[in-house]
């Protein structure tokens, strides 16, 4: 897929042009300056066309801002073309030159200058002055109300018959459609990016020794063990009594969202710290999504020996006793730092992926609660009526759901509910997978 990159200096409006182009939200916006970190890719719409929003350009020396500036460079290296925006009511800036020719000295993608915030003729400034920038005719575009985006997928179709790249690519839609999606799901500061780093082999997250540092939801392709999957990366998630900022507030609903856009869910956990609640209210809207749920004890290296079987046994009655819907959870350790674990985590997610993929046949379905109903009678209703269990069948997956025909009593109790549940989960080992049992009474034919 051709590579493009969004590029210029902190709030031109990049992360809304990404967004407009995507057809998603999937980049912060904010009128805060600096608000993108990380680099955030896509596909536009309709196109074959791979594209990345990157941090504002900046001045700095150290900390986050040049990380991000840094992250940013490595990308328009690789660019295939380069949308460069500038914001057409302030004109040009030093900053703009400065960044201008930092792209034609770090990169020969062709380069289409876009003028932003062009949506009132009255308030764009002298549009000659962009052309000492080097890059051309600027286009005037309106990113927050799509307009002039012609002019983009044309430059971006010219680029593509040059480089000789395919304006066509179903394979590609087809194996995104199949790829793994795991979200990495944990409070700030427990090691999420480092863990995503690890699993993509290189620096692509920023990691410090400061919480809230990740804001946007970061989907990355990546090959792993063996397998094609998106990973993402999301922002730390701490209680709402704790958060006063609107940015991380908007962080946090990318993160929480990103559970129904995965397939696994990774709640990354300090090991060194005992569990907090705001990590079980992840778990359950986890388990409450049908989601299947890894939950990674980082920093395990770090736990001392003799303290290591303590901790896991506190930690497995604590998200049994929390979550009806969990027979067994599936509790590993791990070391992003290290990688000690790692290959291990992802091998169980695999298997737990592949079981949960599977229609179970109807036939040994009921003879299994056949044999669970024969060792354990139903009990009888508040009215004294015997509940007959009649059919069982799966009727969903992800969570995996079965559908129980019964007669006679209809107020069932939970007690005996979970006893099918676990019986059912032991047999065809769905411990790790959630589980939903519903109940449909029986039509009598003399009613």
């Amino acid at each position: 897929m051709m590579k493009v990159i969004i590029a210029g200096r902190p709030n031109t409006g990049k992360s809304t042009l990404f967004n407009a182009l995507t057809g998603t939200r999937d980049a912060l916006v904010h009128d805060r300056p600096g608000v993108t970190r990380d680099v955030i890719s896509g596909v536009i719409r309709d196109t074959p066309y791979e594209i990345y929003d990157t941090a504002g350009l900046e001045n700095a020396k150290s900390g986050i801002a040049l990380d991000s500036t840094n992250m940013a460079v490595n990308a328009i290296q690789s660019a295939d073309a380069i949308l460069f925006v500038v914001d057409s009511r302030a004109g040009v800036c030093p900053m703009d030159i400065e960044w201008a020719k930092l792209i034609h000295r770090k990169s020969r993608a062709p380069i289409l200058l876009l003028a932003n915030k062009s949506e009132s003729a009255k308030r764009v400034g002298d549009l000659h002055e962009f052309l000492k920038l080097g890059c051309g005719d600027a286009v005037m575009i309106s990113a927050e109300h799509k307009r002039g985006f012609d002019a983009i997928y044309e430059f971006l179709d010219r680029v593509a018959a040059d480089k000789n790249i395919k304006t066509t690519d179903n394979a590609t839609e087809s194996t995104a459609d199949t790829r793994l999606k795991i979200a990495v799901l944990g409070q700030p500061n427990v090691g999420k990016s480092t863990f995503v780093n690890r699993v993509l082999g290189e620096n692509r997250q920023i990691v410090m020794d400061a919480p809230g540092i990740t804001r946007d939801t970061v989907k990355i392709p990546t090959r792993f063990y063996g397998r094609d999957i998106v990973i993402m990366d999301t922002a730390g998630l701490r209680r709402k009594s704790g958060v006063t900022d609107d940015v991380e507030t908007l962080s946090a609903l990318k993160a929480l969202d990103s559970i129904d856009k995965s397939d696994v869910v990774i709640l990354v956990v300090d090991a060194t710290k005992n569990i907090e609640n705001q990590a079980l209210s992840i778990a359950a809207r986890v388990y409450d999504a049908g989601k299947i749920l890894c939950v990674a004890l980082n920093k395990w290296d770090l736990v001392e020996p003799e303290l290591r079987d303590e901790k896991l046994l506190k930690l497995k009655h604590q998200f049994t006793n929390s979550f009806h819907q969990i027979i067994k959870p599936m509790i590993l350790a791990m070391s992003a730092e290290t990688g000690t674990g790692v290959q291990n985590m992802f091998k169980r997610i695999y298997e737990q992926w592949d079981i949960s993929t599977a229609n179970v046949p109807t036939s040994l379905l009921n003879r299994i609660v056949e044999k669970l109903v024969a060792e354990r009678q139903p009990p009888m209703s508040r009215l004294k009526r015997a509940m007959r269990i009649k059919f069982a069948r799966q009727i969903g997956r992800h969570p995996m759901r079965i559908l129980i025909n019964v007669g006679g009593a209809s107020d069932i109790p939970e007690s005996y509910t979970r006893y099918l549940r676990r019986g059912i989960a032991t047999a065809l080992k769905w411990e790790h997978l959630p589980i939903v049992i519903e109940y449909e009474k029986s039509e009598n034919p003399f009613d």
